[in-house]
């Protein structure tokens, strides 16, 4: 039996939270840690002293504020999403859709931004929410501009299905992104619902390399591409320049993030 670290047992404890799941007894961390309750017991009280996590009057444990004000510190995370959001905000008002600002994680697109439409289509997002690069719009702007060899990488895996239209091939995939660098844009219609079609573009750092997508989710019977995709454009421009990014410097693939091999 592989004795596991105390770091890997204390972030355990921490991935027993999840948004299906954001509020567990002791007993419940302990299952879902793969840890026993005496173990359990004493990272608790010590991530609860700390102000990981916090108990509530019935004993349960969420996640604590003090981890919020450490993530906030995160260049991709808080910090990006601030500077964002007028950006967002005007994308919103010319569309009124839902608008969404993601970054990569490994093999998956994570949303750090989310503005909802009112009457628009239903999504299956929230802040915090992962999916698979190929299975959205952010997603295959970030997947079509990493290093060549994580997209080989990526294609060799299984590909995620979760509705007919859900590209699962790989060469087609390459097609895809390929063509995603080609126009700058990519649409990604009904792939994890069958009834939503996103439009999303590159937003680039100072360097020219790709750190995020934004994108706007519209329903896909009465989607307007061609008037969407500028739109959508001018606010990933917009997002790029205050991050620093110069129009005469062109958008670069391999922005840099772990590759979870």
């Amino acid at each position: 039996m592989t004795l596991r670290s105390a770091p890997d047992r204390l972030l355990s404890v921490l991935a027993a939270f999840d948004h299906e799941h954001p509020a567990l007894s002791l007993t419940d961390i302990s299952r879902r840690a793969g840890l026993t309750l005496t173990t359990t017991h004493r990272l608790v009280g010590a991530l609860t002293d700390w102000g990981a996590l916090e108990r509530d009057d019935a004993g349960v444990y969420h996640v604590g504020l003090r981890l919020w004000e450490v993530a906030a510190l995160a260049p991709r995370g808080v910090a990006l999403r601030q500077l964002a959001l007028p950006y967002l905000e005007d994308l919103y008002e010319a569309t009124h859709e839902n608008v969404q600002l993601a970054v990569r994680d490994g093999s998956d697109v994570v949303y750090i931004e989310w503005i909802a439409g009112r009457s628009s289509v239903g999504v299956h997002i929230r802040v915090g929410a992962r999916w698979p690069l190929h299975a959205t719009g952010v997603g295959l702007v970030l997947l079509a501009h990493c290093e060549p060899w994580e997209q080989e990488e990526y294609c060799a895996t299984p590909l995620a299905v979760f509705t007919p239209y859900t590209i699962t091939e790989p060469a087609k995939l390459r097609r895809v992104l390929a063509e995603v660098r080609r126009t700058g844009v990519a649409v990604s219609s009904r792939q994890v619902t069958d009834d939503a079609l996103s439009v999303a573009a590159p937003v680039c750092g100072p360097d020219g390399k790709v750190v995020a997508a934004v994108s706007v989710v519209v329903p896909q019977a009465d989607a307007q591409v061609p008037a969407l995709i500028p739109a959508v454009r001018l606010a990933a421009l917009g997002i790029s320049r205050a991050l620093g990014w110069q129009p005469t410097v062109p958008p670069r693939s391999g922005a840099g993030y772990p590759s979870h091999r």
